[in-house]
């Protein structure tokens, strides 16, 4: 067989020079790999009380329609959404998950010679989805952990597309505040769209923070993307959003494969968006969670990076990836984020309070233990 075919010569540049994004090992991976069992995960950043009791009671309803497609439009959910945040269906984009989302408007808006902007130490889907169009990633020095956002506004130049802008950051669990992401906002050139990815908003507790979903009514290049993975608890179905003005959401869903979401997906995330009490539970659970893994860290003298997600990145002092090793072992895993340009440090998802605390002592165990 040849090693160079010609289907491989054929494919875009900027795909054949693609890394693919690499995932929270599986928990069958690791049982397969190391015969470990009693495995937990806290590695993708899951919701551990896992759906809504009513999202999982309206599956099984749907179970004898499985031969049928979905709604390709998704009427029931994007009228449940816009009732939720006072927008009209034509400001909607459906997707199997919210990076569909983010995946469509780099592929409508931006190609070769273009640059698109987002920050240091922000979603490594931002990179791939740029060097998937052939663009050029402009990736300005993060302050703090976080965006820097006067320098996001110094490299906006005549070819920037698409500015991204992560609020809370994802592994880093930083946060802007709403006077500094409008003032941000404003000043962006209408012809450049801003996309604020809210991930994680369910789980922010901060009196300075908010969503940029009111100012879509006066900023035609604004995009806020939404998902149902996190808080909601629905990750294995894959759901999520995106809100925007009607033109820049008519040109998303021309590109908008049919039936992304599927029939499943469709009935949980229309209920989950109704069962306020579950977000309430998932995010006491997770300030406590939060507390107990913290302290922690500060008895182990390890430097953490404040979060106000349903995450935290903790350095560890050595080589992350022996510490990983260490912990995988012990049938704990979780996300070594030195490809994030984090030398050193792991980022730990939020559990149970028994999740939690196996995670302490398998932590404790591998950094003072020469075993493995």
């Amino acid at each position: 067989m040849s090693n160079n075919s010609d289907f491989v010569q054929l494919a875009v540049a900027g795909v054949r020079g693609l890394k693919p994004y690499q995932a929270g090992k599986p928990i069958d991976e690791l049982e397969r790999e190391y015969g470990v069992q009693n495995i937990i995960k806290l590695a993708s950043n899951e919701n551990p009380l896992g759906p809504s009791p009513i999202a999982m009671a309206a599956l099984p309803l749907m179970i004898s329609d499985l031969a049928r497609y979905p709604d390709g439009n998704g009427f029931t959910l994007k009228k449940i959404i816009s009732e939720q945040f006072d927008l009209a269906p034509s400001q909607i984009i459906l997707g199997n998950g919210s990076s569909d989302a983010l995946e469509f408007v780099v592929r409508v808006l931006a190609s070769s010679g273009d640059e698109i902007i987002f920050s240091q130490h922000s979603f490594a889907m931002y990179p791939l989805m740029t060097q998937m169009v052939g663009a050029t990633a402009v990736v300005t020095p993060a302050k703090d952990w976080g965006h820097d956002l006067d320098v996001m506004l110094q490299a906006i130049t005549d070819k920037t597309k698409i500015i991204f802008v992560a609020n809370p950051n994802n592994p880093t669990g930083t946060w802007l505040t709403k006077t500094e992401l409008v003032a941000f906002i404003s000043q962006v050139p209408s012809r450049v769209v801003i996309v604020v990815d809210e991930a994680y908003h369910e789980y922010v507790q901060e009196e300075a923070y908010s969503s940029m979903v009111s100012l879509l009514s006066a900023t035609p290049n604004l995009m806020v993307t939404r998902t149902f993975s996190k808080a909601f608890g629905l990750a294995g179905l894959r759901a999520g959003f995106a809100l925007c003005h009607p033109e820049l959401a008519d040109l998303l869903n021309r590109i908008r494969p049919p039936f992304n979401v599927n029939s499943m997906a469709l009935a949980a995330a229309e209920v989950s968006l109704t069962d306020t009490d579950h977000i309430d539970k998932s995010v006491q659970l997770n300030s406590h969670g939060m507390l107990q893994l913290t302290n922690a860290f500060s008895s182990l003298n390890l430097e953490y990076i404040p979060s106000v997600g349903n995450f935290v990145s903790v350095n560890v002092q050595q080589d992350e990836g022996a510490i990983y090793e260490k912990l995988l072992r012990q049938g704990v895993i979780v996300r070594p984020v030195g490809n994030y340009q984090m030398p050193g440090f792991l980022r730990i998802t939020i559990g149970l309070e028994h999740e939690n605390q196996r995670f302490i002592n398998a932590l404790k165990n591998a950094i003072e233990s020469d075993l493995y």
